[in-house]
């Protein structure tokens, strides 16, 4: 029979029943993380190179690989000679339970000390990842850094032996230091695993036979220096994105701080701590691709920072 609304004739309706409304509720549900997922890998940061300057003194780079693997190098310069440039590490006060400081984001690092850039620092306990809401720290738990670890004049993180140390002193000039204390008269400190590169000569190049993920792809964090203490480079690689960017090994780390004429380098906390956030007119903007409990763009929150003040660019 066909239906005709002619004549006043009604169309028949016909419920929904329990098993069809079942259904598609459980579809909504299963299709909802798939968009979000698929959200996150759109708003990371586009695989295209990039060079601009963000402030005086500092200037950023993206630099795009796709051998051996694919690969997003950022690349911070630092002129500390700059007019207007500062450093910051996150201030922290020793506990007797060894919990010195509050975990943050860096974006909630930049934004509570209104810095124009941040990078994540040091190693550091406890940790857990589990999955996506099983994790820690969370923002606000209490942590504790490895090794030294000095902000405004002071220090609460002890040196540990064969754990280097970045040192900044009150005229902005920085040095690595192997044996893993920073000197009298140090401002900031910050503190890594391993040399990378000391007097120039390349340590890192014999690191990936090491256990742990030395030769892996692995994301990246690291911290360079010239020799006169006046320049500094942030280096971090973002990794655990297939094709988009998997990551570099210590080796590969270490030829790319070489390629830059660094004398000194020191590798910091990577893996799902790598983040590297700079302030905008409007909002903080990650220029990185973070990855932490597997979900790009999503920020660890960790134990401490290295930060950095500056002054707008000349109009």
């Amino acid at each position: 029979m066909t239906i005709s609304q002619k004549h006043g004739s009604k169309i028949p309706s016909f419920p929904i029943s329990t098993k069809q409304l079942l259904v598609a509720t459980t579809t909504g549900l299963l299709t909802l993380p798939l968009i979000f997922y698929g959200w996150l890998h759109l708003s990371r940061p586009p695989r295209t190179p990039q060079k601009r300057s963000l402030f005086q003194g500092i200037v950023y780079q993206r630099e795009v690989r796709s051998t051996p693997r694919p690969l997003i190098l950022h690349l911070v310069t630092i002129d500390l000679t700059a007019p207007g440039v500062r450093v910051l590490v996150t201030p922290g006060k020793p506990t007797p339970d060894n919990t010195a400081v509050n975990a943050r984001t860096t974006t909630e690092f930049l934004s509570e000390f209104k810095l124009q850039l941040a990078i994540n620092g040091s190693f550091f306990y406890p940790f857990r990842e589990v999955s996506p809401w099983d994790y820690y720290p969370k923002s606000g738990d209490r942590v504790n850094v490895v090794g030294e670890a000095i902000a405004k004049g002071a220090s609460y993180s002890a040196s540990k032996p064969n754990w280097p140390v970045l040192c900044f002193n009150a005229n902005n000039r920085t040095q690595i230091e192997s044996s893993g204390k920073c000197p009298k008269g140090t401002i900031h400190g910050v503190a890594g695993n391993v040399l990378l590169v000391e007097r120039g000569n390349p340590i890192g190049l014999n690191l990936d036979s090491r256990k742990g993920d030395f030769g892996k792809p692995y994301p990246r964090v690291a911290v360079a220096i010239d020799e006169e203490g006046k320049k500094l480079w942030l280096i971090a690689v973002d990794g655990k994105q297939p094709l988009y960017s998997e990551g570099a090994t210590i080796a590969e780390l270490t030829k790319i701080i070489l390629d830059l004429g660094a004398y000194s380098a020191l590798n910091l906390d990577g893996g799902g701590s790598t983040t590297l956030v700079t302030a905008t007119s409007k909002q903080p903007t990650v220029l990185n691709a973070p990855i932490h409990t597997k979900l790009p763009m999503r920020q660890r929150p960790v134990a401490n920072h290295l930060g950095f003040y500056a002054l707008p660019q000349n109009p």
